[in-house]
């Protein structure tokens, strides 16, 4: 692609105008990279652990590494770390069901959530799918406040007896909010805690991972969720997901998973516990990429007068950038420039579909080299209004910012009618 004189001009100022949230970020990734590195060494990593295992995958002593490295990395009592895991969805399900009996009540405190929960409370979808409705779990929820914070009396008055699971979704979803801060997340914990003890809290912590210098459960979240080919597998974990936290809640997530009585003790690991282990060793530094391509994007954003979230010197507690059009086909054409600047599948041109377990039809630019791995660079979209495509990833900074300005320049293109 040929990028114009205009378009190279400004990405030039956008990347001066960012230099002072690269370094904070580059110092933030040391501090997170000193973590993992204490973890490997107290937990007495070796050559070992990467053997792989079939069958029950009894005694597996790559697979209890990486469970201890993750409990120690999330300054937690446990972890459930599964290459078998196939999403993010289907961690935060396992974690639902895990945690919850019929009767129990769910409440979200983050408004709506991700759309592909939706079917699995039972919200959306058919009746007898197996939902948390179908088996007589309870949902309520309640709203951020305007300016994006916890509605902390909204969520006191909402508890009750039959309140057993807090839920928190960390980052923004397919809506237009901040994301929220640990520090934040922890000080509801305390709350809610207050007021009953026996409920868990639990957080989807998609796209959030090292982004601060303590994950959720350093502040008394009982489980922290996410999948393996975002930000904790560093771009090299090729599937899984994991769920970490205190003991009896992974526990019983680890039930969930396989049965009651058996839980964490088995689990084949079919040669993936080395691209796992060393994923998480690249983790705060792929995660530092990604925030480096996400600030670069915001400034250039700024600097074309386009609507975008966060700004380009905000604080950010994920990966994520919001950038929102007037209609569907900027939209579009951006994704496209987002395709045709990946390493893979950059001729192919992504179009609008109806994707399982979402209610629009939905865009997904992703030129990865680990299909739907959202710690690469990717942009996807609701065809919706308002019509806002979330980006997110960038395995190097300079791979990154191509991407960016491949798609920057299909917007301007657009622009002209080209």
């Amino acid at each position: 692609m040929v990028y114009s004189d205009e378009l190279m001009r400004l990405a030039a100022t956008a990347e001066i105008k960012a230099k002072k949230q690269f370094e904070e970020i580059d110092e933030r990734a040391f501090k997170n990279q000193v973590k993992v590195m204490n973890a490997f060494r107290d937990n007495k990593i070796k050559a070992e652990h990467f053997a792989s295992t079939s069958g029950y995958g009894y005694n597996d002593a790559g697979r209890e590494a990486i469970e201890a490295l993750y409990a120690s990395v999330f300054e937690c009592q446990a972890a459930l770390v599964r290459h078998s895991i196939v999403s993010g969805t289907q961690a935060l399900t396992i974690g639902l069901f895990g945690l919850l009996r019929p009767g129990d009540t769910l409440l979200c405190v983050t408004g709506k959530p991700y759309d592909t929960l939706e079917e699995v409370i039972g919200l959306q979808g058919q009746p007898g799918n197996g939902s948390l409705k179908d088996f007589g779990v309870n949902y309520r929820e309640t709203s951020l406040t305007e300016d994006g914070r916890f509605d902390t009396d909204a969520i006191i008055s909402a508890i009750d007896d039959t309140t057993k699971v807090i839920y928190i979704q960390k980052s923004r979803g397919y809506c237009n909010r901040p994301t929220l801060r640990n520090e934040d997340i922890g000080a509801l914990v305390k709350a809610v805690k207050a007021e009953k003890s026996d409920l868990f809290v639990m957080v989807d912590n998609c796209y959030g991972e090292f982004c601060e210098l303590h994950e959720p459960t350093y502040y008394g979240a009982d489980l922290a969720v996410g999948s393996l080919i975002k930000n904790p597998g560093g771009g090299m974990a090729e599937s899984g997901g994991y769920l970490a936290g205190s003991k009896r809640a992974v526990e019983l997530c680890a039930y969930r998973l396989t049965a009651p009585g058996i839980g964490g003790e088995t689990g084949a690991t079919l040669g993936q516990n080395k691209s796992i282990i060393k994923g998480l060793f690249y983790a705060p530094h792929t995660t530092a990429q990604a925030l480096k391509t996400a600030v670069f994007a915001a400034s250039l954003f700024e600097e074309m007068q386009l609507d975008s979230s966060p700004r380009s010197d905000e604080t950010r507690y994920d990966i994520i950038q919001t950038l929102t059009f007037s209609d569907e086909q900027p939209l579009i054409s951006f994704c496209e420039g987002i395709q045709s600047g990946s390493p893979i599948d950059s001729f192919v041109t992504p179009v609008p579909w109806d994707m399982p377990g979402y209610q629009d039809e939905v865009i997904m630019a992703a030129g990865t080299f680990t299909q739907g791995a959202s710690i690469e660079l990717s942009a996807d979209a609701p065809i919706r209004a308002p019509f806002t495509v979330y980006i997110q990833g960038g395995l190097t900074y300079e791979s990154g910012k191509i991407g960016i300005i491949s798609a920057a320049q299909r917007v301007l293109d657009q622009r002209s009618g080209k």
